[in-house]
């Protein structure tokens, strides 16, 4: 599930400032000998602050570059859907905000105007729940502290120089996506033209902690449970964006209704904001002392929310790959890394991509046949485990 914006207001500064070089005593310079030993993060959001913490509690020393300020960075308006895999991962760094995330207890999946639904149970899966919602300014501010308690040198308006990356042992990109234009790799690319709408919306009725992926010929809508309203990923043309974007909030109202249905009757609506959709993606993540991961590697359509939980993962995977190295640029460790998370992020790519093209087809039989799909997919429980522990645990399922 994606990644959406938020009205609620910027989290207050952390109590605790973020070290920085400066604040090193005496006895604990970084000498440049110390310094090629470490690893330089390039990034420091969600992901960034997630790896150095994994790499930390491996006893791998790391530091962050950040182009923005810290202030910037807590300006995060978006809200995340995490899968219940990327809890266990958070909780592992002792970065849970739990009093900030809703639960989603079921995610109902059906396609307008055919038949055949799938409807996904925690209860059946043995899991606290399949995913959380929570605004990304939360988890920043959680990871934030952690920073500061273990003593992470964070730099803040500082990038890694193309030029500097022999200085450390590794360079890990966390942030950024993938650009056409990269010098280091081939990128594969493919616009969808479509954009995605994003606000939120309150409803008449409870959501009672369900998830609903409503596919339409014009896209798929997402309405994902945050505290008492709904987070709304509404895909449309890219060249219907603007005009649905700035629709008054009755006619939006209208709209969402006629795209979603009337399982739900929409009361109220934040401002919206879109953005556009795409998949690009490295076909190689590693070269020689340097990593990309998360969005730097691959950029995802939001559809069945792989963005941040593949992110995630690749944080997991890296520092799981270099725990207790004296050496995390050596290339025989990143190559290991990159075979463990090929059938991850390729499983997750192809996903997302193909339910695009399949539920964008208007051809009848094709049409069908997916509805029949998601008829089987709900009758035939071990397919349905199947495909629920895919997008809760990633590769790890299999």
């Amino acid at each position: 599930m994606p990644s959406i914006p938020s009205p609620i207001a910027s989290a207050a500064p952390i109590n605790h400032p973020l070290p920085r070089e400066g604040d090193r005593g005496e006895g604990q310079l970084i000498t440049p000998r110390k310094r090629r030993r470490m690893v330089a993060i390039a990034g420091g959001g969600p992901t960034g602050m997630a790896l150095a913490l994994a790499l930390h509690h491996y006893g791998i020393p790391a530091e962050i570059f950040e182009a923005r300020t810290h202030a910037e960075v807590r300006q995060d308006a978006r809200v995340l859907a995490l899968s219940d895999g990327s809890r266990q991962i958070l909780e592992w760094l002792d970065t849970w905000p739990q009093h900030a995330a809703t639960s989603i207890q079921r995610i109902h999946i059906s396609h307008r105007g055919a038949l055949g639904r799938t409807l996904l149970r925690a209860s059946e899966m043995d899991v606290q729940s399949l995913g959380w919602v929570l605004p990304a300014e939360e988890l920043i501010t959680t990871l934030e502290t952690a920073i500061s308690h273990a003593g992470i040198v964070y730099h803040e308006q500082k990038k890694v120089g193309a030029g500097k990356t022999a200085d450390f042992a590794l360079t890990a990109w966390a942030e950024g996506a993938v650009h056409d234009t990269d010098p280091v790799h081939d990128v594969t690319a493919h616009d969808y033209a479509q954009h995605a709408v994003l606000c939120q919306t309150h409803t008449a009725q409870p959501h009672h902690h369900i998830a609903w992926e409503r596919f339409t010929e014009e896209g798929p809508v997402a309405l994902l449970p945050l505290g008492n309203a709904y987070a709304v990923v509404l895909t449309c043309a890219a060249t219907d964006a603007a005009r649905i974007t700035a629709l008054s909030d009755a006619d939006f109202l209208a709209l969402l209704q006629q795209r979603f249905g009337a399982r739900h009757r929409f009361t109220s609506v934040t401002p919206r904001e879109n953005f556009p959709l795409g998949l690009r993606y490295r076909q190689q993540t590693v070269a020689e002392r340097q990593v990309w991961l998360g969005n730097a590697a691959q950029t995802l359509h939001p559809v069945a929310g792989q963005g941040f939980n593949l992110a995630l993962r690749d944080v997991w995977e890296l520092a799981r790959t270099l725990h207790h190295t004296p050496d995390p640029g050596s290339a025989q460790l990143l190559a290991t890394y990159a075979k463990h998370r090929q059938l991850d992020r390729r499983g997750a790519i192809g996903f997302t991509h193909a339910l695009i093209h399949i539920f964008a087809s208007t051809f009848p039989p094709v049409r069908h046949a997916r509805g029949m799909g998601l008829l089987a997919l709900d009758l035939f429980p071990p397919l349905k485990d199947f495909v629920a522990r895919r997008m809760i645990f990633g590769a790890r399922a299999w």
